[in-house]
């Protein structure tokens, strides 16, 4: 097998484990908490690095926007080895005791996006790996930190969010809604791969804030700050993992 076309790297290139935010400016603050790291391709929206944390590899990459491109890159580092995926990414509240900075470890995604839909009915359900995500919570509960567990839904259209939409999904007590865990999760478990999630919240969509509202920066300030203790948790988890 050669190079996979939109990551551009191949077998032996990347560790068991990859942290996949959707940033490629997260990618680097990833690494940026690790003992050391390389940049193994660019290409597009994809930036992978492999870093060791702890003594422990692991490999961090980005996903881009949305389930299309995600699953493009669960597809292609499935194919070079890649077995556990754990997304770093950022989410909307749709519960009113859920506050920007929060964090969000989730039990299932909400498939309302096109993506999986081609992979198999909407019925089957979105979940993550349980010992993944108990790792997650495992590693909050170590350092004193606060996270909120639970579904949350993987949507397509950022814009097209309305208020009925949101009403729907609080009373449903969805927590949150971001757009690529659902398949991120699909494609993991159809691979017989692992997956989770933990995402800083940048937003409460019940209370009519979304990220970018307080001037010209993408976050706010407070979940800006918070990416780093979701980064951190996530690197804990991957070393128990391989304990």
């Amino acid at each position: 097998m050669g190079k996979q076309p939109h990551l551009q790297i191949e077998a032996g290139d990347v560790h068991e484990v990859a942290l996949i935010p959707g940033d490629p400016g997260r990618v680097d603050r990833i690494a940026a908490q690790c003992d050391e790291s390389t940049t193994v391709a660019e290409n597009r929206e994809y930036k992978v690095v492999n870093a060791t944390y702890e003594g422990v590899p692991l490999t961090i990459v980005s996903t881009g926007i949305g389930c299309p491109s995600a699953s493009i890159a669960v597809e292609e580092l499935a194919r070079v080895g890649v077995e556990t995926f754990i997304r770093v990414g950022t989410t909307g509240a749709l519960q009113r005791d859920v506050e920007i900075g929060d964090m969000v470890v989730a039990t299932g995604a909400a498939k309302n996006e096109g993506t999986t839909k081609r992979y198999e009915p909407v019925e089957f359900p979105a979940v993550p790996d349980f010992a993944v995500t108990t790792a997650l919570v495992e590693a909050a509960e170590a350092n004193d930190e606060a996270v909120h567990v639970g579904p949350i839904a993987s949507d397509d259209a950022y814009y097209a969010e309305t208020e009925e939409y949101v009403a729907e999904w609080e009373d449903a007590g969805i927590l949150s809604v971001e757009m690529e865990a659902a398949s991120v999760f699909t494609l993991a478990r159809r691979k017989g791969l692992a997956a989770a999630a933990i995402c800083t919240v940048d937003g409460n969509l019940v209370k009519g804030t979304q990220k970018g509202a307080e001037g010209e920066d993408e976050l706010p300030p407070k979940a800006r700050d918070n990416v780093e203790r979701a980064i951190g948790l996530a690197l804990d988890a991957v070393v128990a993992l391989a304990d």
